[in-house]
């Protein structure tokens, strides 16, 4: 919206709730109010928005032209279940609550990077539609948690002394720097981690973004996932032959000898490979061994003998030429970031059954 008023940010909160002004620039001002006794809930107005400001503020610093007016609830509800049959839920359509540091947004978004992946095979027929099952198995823990997370948070949102003995009491627990770590990862979402039923640490959790060594250049983790296709990662140990007609699965060896660092988790052993879904967690992982490779890999990605339909093309911009590829990425490391380590790593080729 607009003002006529000049204003700075400004902020209080009282018995009704948390209230606040920012200058956004070009004459814009954003605001947030809380109101007193809402009953049915309708659409809002510029008068109601005029009325809410002056009971508040005092004025309502001639507010006018709004680009955006919208109310919101601490209501806090979610699905029983993300799917039933065809039907499949993600985003607000999943899980509403207080919208508290835009947890909800990267919460939706993992909702959707999840279930994309799966959802794209069992379209092409690569994977059966028990596989669209692990999107609730996975997504509907994590959004308890969240949920969880936004409602306790909205006990801070309003003045009164057990607010503030809460508060007192937290900022004390949160100068440990274990516990910021903790609730840092829960808002950021980095804390997830999928039962898997494994034993390594990295199973099941985000494969960290390392900066890797491969046959043709230094490259990041990350942007092997850019085209949405699962990568088997080999950093040492023994040929993983098991892989042997994965064409579907992108096949890299590379080298990183740093330290494996995971949100809450910390440092963790090196695994030799490691198999990372689309979505960016681990789905299997080897030490000095290839047990449970094959297993891993029709569970996620289907019999290697169904073709399924063509899936897109990679783009000519990551340096594969399309989604079988077996060559290590040729992506050259982001401006102003190197490696740590630069050893010598072995031309990245796909395993065969008849290798030695």
């Amino acid at each position: 919206m607009q003002v006529t008023e000049d204003i700075s940010q400004a902020g209080r909160i009282d018995e009704r709730g948390v209230h606040g002004l920012h200058p956004m620039g070009d004459g814009r001002v954003r605001a947030l109010v809380a109101e007193a006794g809402l009953g049915q809930a309708t659409e809002p107005t510029l008068d109601d928005l005029r009325g809410e400001l002056i009971a508040v503020f005092g004025t309502d610093f001639g507010v006018h032209s709004p680009t955006w007016l919208s109310r919101f609830t601490d209501a806090t509800r979610q699905a029983a279940a993300y799917r039933r049959g065809r039907v499949l839920l993600a985003g607000d359509a999943a899980h509403v609550h207080w919208p508290a540091g835009g947890l909800g947004i990267g919460l939706g978004v993992q909702d959707a990077v999840n279930l994309g992946w799966k959802l794209g095979q069992v379209v092409r027929g690569v994977s059966g539609d028990d596989l669209l099952d692990t999107y609730h198995a996975e997504r509907h823990p994590a959004g308890a948690r969240a949920l969880k997370y936004t409602l306790a948070q909205s006990l801070f949102q309003r003045a009164e002394p057990r607010r503030a003995a809460l508060g007192d009491l937290l900022g004390g627990v949160l100068a440990v720097d274990a516990a910021a770590t903790v609730i840092t990862a829960l808002i950021t979402g980095l804390d997830v981690a999928y039962d898997l039923r494994g034993g390594h640490p990295l199973l099941g959790c985000r494969m960290p973004d390392l900066d890797i060594v491969g046959a043709a250049s230094p490259m990041r983790m990350y942007e092997l996932l850019h085209e949405a296709i699962p990568v088997l990662l080999r950093l040492g140990g023994p040929r993983l032959d098991a892989a042997a007609g994965w064409d579907r699965v992108r096949y890299v060896e590379a080298s990183y000898d740093g330290a494996w660092e995971l949100p809450v988790v910390g440092t963790v052993a090196a695994p030799t490979a490691v198999l990372v879904r689309p979505d960016g967690y681990v789905a299997w992982v080897g030490e000095n061994s290839a047990d449970g490779l094959a297993e891993a890999l029709t569970t996620w990605f289907g019999d290697p003998a169904v073709r399924g339909k063509p899936a897109r093309p990679a783009s000519p911009a990551t340096g594969f030429s399309d989604p079988g590829c077996a060559a290590a990425s040729t992506i050259p490391a982001p401006a102003g970031r190197r490696p740590t380590h630069r050893p010598a790593v072995q031309t990245a080729r796909r395993p065969s059954a008849a290798s030695t």
